[in-house]
């Protein structure tokens, strides 16, 4: 774990399109290997082989030669919680007593082994590029097809444990800072809009998790019936026209009442600049108003790659790695204020 703790995957750098709303686009494909039950219906020695195939078939592929493999019943459940909160595995995988995880170059490619899947593959990176992602990801499927032999049918697609995943087993996602729209109340509206148009809007976890300092998930629910390509690009349309309403929420804000949007964004970085003691919750929140005030130049001298690597770095894990032990919550409270005001300082 101590390669990853000095840094964040390149999906955080902010150099991408609309990279100051849009932090990440991600791309993810569900696969199982023919004739192996799923994994939640597998047994010991089915979970086994699948691990086996898939570390004979990973050194094969151009975007994994180098890639590291993790079996996560040997890691603690600190670092299994530390790679969680840096978005490489989900909790249920690491529920799973034959879960591991393959994560490429920068983190932006990675593979959970033996989830609810037997692989789960994602690419992510910066800003809003979900076609990019999925064109890496497309070469990484098929270096992997050459050497495992996928559960397809002819009619249904690739199957999947779960059938809202089955046909293409593909969830496109973005993840964006939404601050404007939430303090004008609009975001209330989103959730039923955007299931008319076949996508859901989920917390900064993914599904089932809340929302956290404005971050919300937005991603397709059909899988079926659809190309790859239309799937991203229908993502990239829609996404486009949030950003857009955020950026006219930011100017009503603006324009409404001025000087509370100052103070608010001022006070955020008179409390994260002077801290000794800061929740994540509140440090969240506090960041959110601190990136918005940096968005619309209220503030400057803080770049985007700073803001989205505290957002991953202040989270309790990571508190505890940066520390080098077990911490209270207090202590990581303080911790975690201390990184801040360093941060934010330099």
């Amino acid at each position: 774990m101590e390669k990853y703790q000095g840094k964040t995957g390149g999906w955080l750098r902010a150099d991408g399109p609309q990279s100051d709303i849009v932090i990440s686009s991600r791309v993810r494909l569900a696969r199982n290997i023919k004739d192996i039950p799923f994994s939640l219906g597998a047994s010991e020695e089915d979970l086994k082989q699948v691990v086996e195939l898939f570390q004979q078939a990973f050194p094969k592929s151009m975007y994994l030669a180098n890639a590291d493999f993790l079996e996560l019943k040997e890691i603690s459940e600190l670092d299994q919680l530390f790679l969680a909160e840096r978005h490489l595995i989900s909790h249920e995988l690491s529920r799973s007593q034959h879960g591991c995880v393959a994560i490429g170059d920068k983190e932006m490619v990675g593979i959970m082994i033996n989830e609810e899947d037997h692989l789960r593959l994602q690419v992510m990176v910066s800003g809003l590029q979900p076609l990019p992602a999925w064109q890496i990801l497309d070469r990484i499927d098929d270096e992997l097809a050459h050497n495992l032999e996928y559960a397809v049918s002819p009619r249904w697609g690739y199957l999947t444990a779960c059938p809202t995943n089955v046909g293409t087993g593909m969830r496109a996602s973005v993840m964006l800072h939404l601050p404007a729209l939430v303090l004008t109340e609009q975001i209330k509206k989103m959730p039923k809009a955007i299931a008319q148009l076949g996508l859901a809007i989920r917390g900064f976890y993914g599904e089932g998790t809340s929302s956290l300092g404005d971050f919300f998930q937005i991603s397709n629910q059909i899988t079926l019936g659809q190309k790859e390509e239309e799937i991203v690009d229908n993502i990239e349309k829609i996404v486009s026209q949030i950003v857009e309403h955020e950026r006219k929420a930011e100017q009503i804000l603006f324009k409404r009442n001025p000087l509370k949007i100052k103070d608010r964004i001022h006070r955020a970085y008179g409390v994260l600049l002077n801290a000794r003691l800061i929740s994540s919750n509140e440090a969240m929140n506090l960041l959110s108003s601190l990136r918005l005030g940096i968005r619309m130049k209220i503030l400057e001298g803080i770049g985007f790659d700073v803001l989205n690597e505290l957002i991953i770095i202040i989270q309790p894990a990571h508190i505890q790695k940066w520390a080098g032990k077990i911490l209270n919550e207090e202590e990581r409270d303080a911790v975690r204020a201390d990184i801040i005001r360093r941060k934010i300082a330099n």
